[in-house]
């Protein structure tokens, strides 16, 4: 069995591969096995890396499966005790993974890890995926040390600490190959965005802890395969978000989350339309309410498995306050000005 094994994901991405790949394979292979596990790319992205690439090793997936699904199946045809799903879009620093590594094997508690998210256009600011560790308030809003909405704060060092979160970030995500299983692996229905905070939410009502190590930091472009603004993107983020706050919400606040997300996600639409003239958003988030209310019953085996295996009431990374009210009301735009 390997150590570490590197995956990076990919579909029609010879660009960001050709652009960052080589940095991931100059300061990891010391320490991990390389993979390109391929959705069915109709690129030539395939052609460079058995041209140029050799030391990576690839996995040929039969079509699209998403992120969620291509992983899970990527990652079943790999022994390792460690896994690291990586972004194609990534630019990875020197000894990046060493201290998540010394994390890991030092803290059995653990499952998994992310490093600190910078950006590739302005180094000296976070990263909207990931910034220094994500959070999620009370009605299912995520949020990082960072970046708060749109609010993406300069690096000045002042979340340089090693702190538990809510959820690592899927550009960058360390996991015990044996936590990844135990919990169901990404949810493939999901197919794109929040599966790896819906992950993380369940290792956490597990018992297990999830930690940010910003002594590792990469350079992260975000947003290469549907950037923000795309419909398909919204559609995605709400329905996906809606299905995992009732997975994971315990029995106690479901009905009236949901009750609250119900007016927020309508207002959200309107605004988008009304304010930002979106009519593609606008729909996209209406679509997502009602495929949400669709397929919800297709979910209460799994919200009845993961409430089984809560071993904690409560989650301290998830914050029991509201972000919205905290950022547009109470006008606190960064991470430290939250209450704890």
């Amino acid at each position: 069995m390997e150590k570490v094994a590197i995956v990076i994901l990919n579909w029609n991405g010879r660009k960001m591969l050709d652009q960052y790949l080589s940095s991931v394979l100059a300061y990891s292979q010391d320490e991990a096995t390389v993979y390109v596990a391929d959705n069915a790319s109709t690129d030539d992205s395939l052609a460079m890396l058995r041209e140029q690439y050799l030391a990576v090793r690839l996995i040929e997936l039969d079509k699209n499966w998403g992120f969620a699904e291509g992983y899970n199946l990527a990652l079943r045809k790999i022994e390792a005790e460690y896994y690291l799903l990586l972004n194609s879009d990534i630019e990875v620093t020197p000894n990046w993974l060493t201290p998540m590594i010394a994390l890991l094997d030092n803290h059995p508690e653990v499952a998994a890890c992310q490093p600190k998210l910078l950006s590739i256009y302005d180094r000296d600011a976070f990263e909207y995926a990931g910034a220094s560790g994500g959070y999620i308030d009370r009605l299912g809003y995520p949020f990082c040390r960072g970046r708060a909405f749109e609010t993406i704060e300069k690096d000045h060092g002042q979340y340089d600490d090693q702190v538990d979160v809510h959820w690592a970030t899927g550009a960058a995500l360390m996991i015990r190959s044996k936590d990844y299983w135990a919990a169901g692996g990404l949810d493939a229905r999901f197919f794109a965005h929040n599966e790896e905070i819906d992950l993380c939410w369940r290792l956490r009502i597990r018992g297990r802890r999830i930690v940010c190590v910003p002594e590792s930091y990469v350079f992260h472009v975000g947003g290469g395969t549907l950037p923000k603004g795309n419909p398909m993107k919204t559609f995605l983020n709400f329905r996906n978000n809606l299905t995992m706050l009732y997975k994971c919400l315990p029995e106690a606040e479901l009905k009236a989350v949901m009750r609250w997300r119900w007016w927020l996600d309508y207002l959200a639409a309107w605004e988008t339309l009304i304010l930002n003239r979106n009519l593609g958003d606008f729909k996209a988030i209406y679509r997502a309410r009602r495929a949400f209310k669709q397929w919800r019953k297709d979910f209460e085996a799994d919200r009845q498995a993961i409430q089984a295996s809560r071993v904690r009431k409560e989650i301290p990374e998830r914050k029991m306050f509201s972000l919205l009210w905290q950022y547009y009301v109470k006008g606190r735009k960064t991470f430290s000005t939250l209450p704890e």
